[in-house]
């Protein structure tokens, strides 16, 4: 007997391994399609657009937004440019999540701790890349 995990990973792989005409283009456009959604995902706007308009609603929407998790894999994220849009599609796994991002008020603030992320992320890490450097040369001075 399957288990649910088992059962979702052989639809994954199943859905993984489809031809051009079951799936309507080609594996390259395809590829291209699914990045660009991907990547769609990570502007605050676009998930609550996709909540108001009930997009998170629907169980197979829900079902392409677990299939596409595999973006996550090295091979792949290495074509991502906007990080965000991996962290935003595991938060999307959750039901909690996708309802508060209806919220208009969530949607900002969301975006306003994205905004701060990149406005400190360089400063923060060129100071843990100093102090790491300050104390290789303190250890070999």
């Amino acid at each position: 007997m399957q288990t649910a995990t088992q059962s979702a990973s052989e639809e994954l792989r199943i859905s993984v391994r489809c031809s051009p005409q079951e799936v309507g283009c080609s594996d390259e456009r395809r590829f291209l399609l699914e990045l660009e959604f991907v990547q769609c995902l990570s502007s605050p706007q676009y998930l609550n657009w996709l909540s108001q308009n009930r997009f998170f609603e629907d169980a197979a929407f829900i079902n392409y937004l677990a299939y596409l998790k595999y973006w996550k894999h090295p091979e792949y994220a290495r074509f991502i440019i906007y990080p965000h849009s991996l962290f935003f599609l595991d938060c999307l796994q959750s039901q909690d999540f996708r309802t508060a991002m209806a919220r208009n008020e969530i949607k900002e603030m969301v975006h306003s701790q994205q905004l701060f992320f990149w406005q400190h992320h360089r400063n923060n890490r060129t100071s843990v890349t100093r102090e790491a450097q300050a104390d290789t040369d303190n250890a070999a001075g």
